[in-house]
């Protein structure tokens, strides 16, 4: 599976870069090349040992609805829309943490709920680049994960295929304040000012997460490494038709003089430290929300 390449855009008279793109909503438009294996996979999720008595013997075992058989021809999902019919994510504004994400460990189909129909299918990689998605519901054996590619979308997989890791951090973006926070473990970490999408091209509400991370093509972005995320234009026709089909991303800009204000095409810009940071400390899978505000202050803000 590969990315798409998109068509060039220009960021203030800026040409677009060439390649195998990963392409991200900025003040302009460009593209990127994942980078494969930038950051180290997690180990798998070791659960607490299973209890030694024996269980009660008036409690019937879940029933685990069982998966129809996927068709062939469903699409795979990539860095391009994801197919629709996928059912919407009831705690999208929820800020608590999701704290496991899910490894295909070979191609798997993905579904309507447990026992539903079969809508597309997952593979381990997009691009090259592992893919991790955040867990945020269990229910009958089956697994439902944010769906790359996707805004505000829930995809339902059953038992087997995948793996799980640990998930230490969340990043919490807050629209009126232009303020982005890291966590860690629940704590808030730092807090940066930001830039955000400008009117019409709204930064999406909402759970989403870091899909992969890619290297700047131009000086634009201060020579820091960019994050895309698994969401996308909420309306795609607002943006600039070079832009169509990409997805939002986080990055830095070549100076800091629009933090703070809604100049983007929908992502979310941050200084190069700040960026840096992220980079160093925050893997991908790694859920991110975007609210309009968080009923308190972070402690950092």
């Amino acid at each position: 599976m590969r990315f798409d390449r998109m068509n060039r855009r220009h960021v203030r008279a800026l040409a677009a870069a060439v390649g195998v793109p990963l392409l991200l909503l900025a003040a302009g438009a460009t593209g990127w090349v994942l980078t494969p294996g930038a950051e180290p996979t997690a180990p798998p999720v070791v659960g607490p040992p299973a209890p030694t008595g024996a269980a009660p013997t008036s409690a019937a075992p879940e029933r685990v609805p069982v998966a129809a058989p996927a068709p062939d021809d469903l699409p795979v999902v990539d860095y391009g829309p994801a197919p629709t019919g996928f059912p919407a994510d009831p705690d999208t504004m929820d800020t608590t943490p999701l704290t496991e994400g899910l490894h295909p460990t070979r191609r798997i189909a993905a579904y309507t709920a447990p026992g539903g129909r079969p809508l597309a299918f997952l593979d381990p990689t997009i691009s090259g680049v592992e893919l991790t998605m955040p867990i945020a519901q269990r229910r009958a054996g089956w697994t439902a994960v944010l769906l790359p590619s996707a805004n505000r979308t829930l995809a339902w997989l059953p038992p087997g295929g995948h793996t799980t890791v640990a998930l230490a951090d969340q990043i919490v973006i807050e629209r009126r304040h232009h303020r982005l926070t890291w966590y860690r473990a629940g704590r808030a970490v730092r807090s940066w000012e930001v830039s955000l999408g400008q009117r019409g091209q709204e930064t999406p509400l909402g759970r989403t997460f870091i899909l992969g991370r890619t290297p700047p093509p131009q000086s634009v972005y201060g020579g820091v490494d960019i994050y895309a995320l698994g969401s996308v234009p909420d309306d795609p026709d607002s943006v600039p038709a070079g832009l169509r089909g990409a997805h939002i991303g986080i990055h830095s800009w070549y100076h800091d003089g629009e933090l703070g204000r809604n100049t983007t095409n929908g992502c979310i810009r941050l200084t190069k430290s700040g960026q840096r940071e992220l980079l160093a400390e925050v893997r991908p899978g790694t859920e991110v929300v975007v609210v309009d505000e968080l009923p308190a202050p972070p402690p950092t803000a």
